[in-house]
């Protein structure tokens, strides 16, 4: 199976930094992070992932101050080119916005971390999803969903292209002939489009990779086509191993409209942890990270995701359903899952912020339950692996390595040793060849 790590410095439940066991230490040290690669590297772990929004939240402060979401974080491929350098296998997986960026600028980025990597970069592809971000750049508010993600495939049509703008080789420091690179291996872009027009080359070898993996994680049907005809690596939000197996079966079934083969794509299921010694010690930790969820931050979060405002709403009454909007504009998986969690047994609002997990449940238990649960999941066909979370770091972190990541080597459920150097490698991706499916 395949491993990814989702990095939080505290944890990733909205409480985390909050339980005495975690990790309390500003998302602004680069000591953390180069700490949790490394551990995750020693854990064999394909991935280190980071998550980004260009934007800090500025309204309702006293929300986010109990619940510092993006509020105080590094930008991700600046932070991933120091990560590079104190690790020397594991991938490198950050979030740029497509609706935010430049083509160009994205593929020089992402180039150059996968050579300073030694071919470990991958790019997560994001249209982005609140307006904190939109008004950063000169807009009221997001673009209209369809219209983001036409943007987004061309934006990563264009990125492939700026990739492919070199023949491998083409740099070739020959002396004796006075050449330091071969004219005739330049293939420049001249890219005239809906959203881009781009006219050159970029001004870096091809990448070790030949393309910095591509990672999404749409949960729409406009999201699902994006990833199907780009997307190498996809994280999945699913409550049960039916739902994911669903997702993964039908995402992996669109992609032979696009000329492309299941082989080509790894789905990693999301899958938040609690992990202590034993399962009633796990238990006992969620539980307290729950009961430190304050009743605004519960709110304001599921408010947030269901793109309506819940603040004058009484915590232990049902949400009306006139407070429901119709439809998603932000995120549809996330904004489905609300949905389902509202019409089963009419909760109250307070059970609903306390259930809702942004798609996967919660997993606690000791080390042979969490091995148990990732084998059923992975042998199931419901995921290819996992985007690891664990609610408590460095703890949890620590002990899926010592104790979690050698069980699953028992069962012959991972690897004892990375077979390779990039990152590709350790996905079972090959590497494509120059002009490979780009326009």
């Amino acid at each position: 199976m395949s491993l990814a790590l989702l990095f939080g410095a505290a944890g990733s439940h909205p409480a985390s930094w909050l339980h005495r066991g975690s990790r309390l230490a500003p998302p602004t040290d680069l000591a953390a992070y180069v700490s949790t690669a490394r551990t995750a590297e020693r854990g064999l772990f394909d991935l280190f992932f980071i998550a980004d929004t260009p934007a800090a939240r500025t309204e309702n402060l006293h929300v986010w101050s109990r619940f510092p979401l993006f509020m105080n974080v590094l930008e991700p491929v600046t932070l991933l080119t120091a990560v590079a350098g104190a690790t020397s296998r594991i991938g490198l997986g950050g979030t740029v916005s497509t609706s935010f960026s430049e083509p160009y600028n994205v593929a020089r980025q992402f180039a150059s971390l996968d050579h300073l990597s030694g071919g470990r970069a991958a790019w997560n592809v994001v249209t982005s999803a609140n307006d904190y971000a939109a008004r950063n750049f000169g807009h009221a508010k997001l673009a209209p969903h369809a219209e983001r993600y036409r943007r987004a495939g061309e934006f990563v049509d264009v990125v492939r292209r700026l990739w492919d703008s070199w023949d491998d080789g083409a740099f070739v420091l020959d002396r004796d002939r006075g050449l330091y690179f071969d004219p005739a291996a330049q293939h420049a872009v001249h890219h005239d489009g809906a959203f881009f027009k781009v006219d050159g080359a970029l001004n870096i070898a091809r990448p070790p990779q030949g393309h910095p993996v591509i990672i999404a994680a749409g949960a729409s049907d406009t999201g699902q086509d994006l990833a199907a005809r780009t997307a190498e690596v996809v994280f999945s939000s699913n409550p049960s191993i039916e739902a994911a197996r669903d997702f993964t079966q039908g995402l992996k079934a669109r992609m032979a409209r696009f000329g492309r083969a299941p082989s080509e794509m790894k789905v990693l299921a999301g899958l938040p942890i609690v992990l202590a010694e034993t399962d009633a010690e796990a238990a006992d930790d969620y539980a307290r990270l729950q009961e430190l969820v304050h009743p605004d931050v519960g709110r304001y979060r599921l408010g947030m995701d269901l793109e309506t405002d819940l603040s004058d709403l009484p915590l232990d009454e049902p949400i009306p359903e006139d407070r429901i909007p119709k439809s998603a504009n932000f995120h549809k998986g996330f904004f489905d899952d609300i949905l389902r969690l509202i019409r089963d047994g009419n909760p109250t609002l307070r059970e609903v912020y306390l259930c809702y997990e942004r798609g996967r449940k919660t997993i606690t238990g000791g080390p042979n339950r969490i091995a148990d649960v990732m084998e059923d999941w992975f042998t199931s066909g419901a995921a290819d692996g996992f985007m690891l979370q664990f609610h408590i770091m460095p703890r949890g972190l620590d002990l899926f390595v010592e104790r979690v990541v050698p069980e699953l080597q028992r069962r012959g459920l991972m690897r004892s040793a990375y077979a390779g150097a990039t990152l590709r490698d350790h996905l079972g991706l090959r590497r494509p060849s120059r002009g490979e499916r780009n326009p």
